[in-house]
């Protein structure tokens, strides 16, 4: 693919980077011409990752096993990115997990697991990579948040409740980091087909008669389908570009729709 261009140069970390929306933002960052680092928690999914990539024609990018839900490990991806890259300019914190644990089961421990890869791992993050970004001349922070950290949804406390906090994250960071020239913004995707789509029992949420029914026949989602991993890469890419030089604090919901019909 020709590169686009808008980013040349320009270093940039994906945690959860490789698979779905993840993935999807490293092909997007290399074809505008980043230097990318690749962060996440599995080895043999970044090894694939560097493969799905390798047809861009762009400088090659690193990957780094790390785990956001732990400091040293962090500590542990800023040391190489600061060894390959000097420092960077774009964080996007994109690792997750989810979690459908009814109220009644919730654990403190399950609890505290979540939160500590969703939110505090991105606080984490930001942490570890401040000094970088404040030497940057067009330093970004994007943070995958999700429409459901903007409505309730059923045993999903854990996870819509962290996401919700990234949302809160994004517009205090905002001011806090304005006077450093520091854009911080977020996207909460909406429906989209990744492997956190999938049930507890191993099917998929789009393939429910409820989510045909509801969300495609009576169209919850206006654009009648729910959305890929490369439909949320465009606009995070933007919110990294300077055409979004003069957005701040704002979350971008990328939904396909649905959150007009609420």
């Amino acid at each position: 693919m020709v590169n686009r261009g808008r980013l040349e140069q320009r270093r940039a970390v994906v945690t959860g980077g490789a698979r779905g929306i993840g993935l999807a933002v490293v092909r997007r960052l290399l074809e505008e011409g980043a230097r990318v680092a690749i962060a996440d928690v599995d080895h043999s999914a970044l090894a694939e990752a560097l493969k799905s990539v390798a047809d861009i024609h762009c400088e090659r990018p690193i990957a780094c096993c790390c785990d956001v839900s732990s400091t040293s490990s962090i500590q542990g991806l800023r040391d190489e990115v600061q060894q390959h890259f000097a420092g960077i300019d774009i964080l996007i914190n994109n690792a997750a997990i989810l979690d459908w644990t009814p109220i009644k089961d919730l654990t403190p421990a399950r609890l505290q697991e979540v939160w500590q890869v969703n939110f505090y791992g991105a606080v984490a993050c930001i942490q570890a990579f401040l000094p970088d970004l404040s030497r940057s001349h067009s330093a970004r922070i994007v943070n995958v948040s999700s429409i459901n950290g903007m409505r309730g949804t059923s045993n999903s406390v854990a996870y819509n409740a962290s996401k919700a906090a990234l949302i809160n994250l994004t517009k205090s960071l905002a001011v806090d980091l304005a006077p450093q020239g520091i854009i911080v913004n977020a996207v909460a995707p909406g429906f989209v087909n990744t492997r956190m789509s999938k049930l507890p029992d191993g099917g998929s949420e789009y393939d429910t008669l409820w989510f045909k029914d509801v969300y495609i026949k009576h169209r919850r989602i206006p654009l009648i389908r729910p959305g890929s991993p490369e439909d949320i890469a465009g606009p995070v890419v933007f919110l990294c570009s300077d055409d979004a030089r003069y957005i701040t604090g704002q979350v971008l919901v990328v939904d396909g729709g649905v959150t007009a019909t609420f």
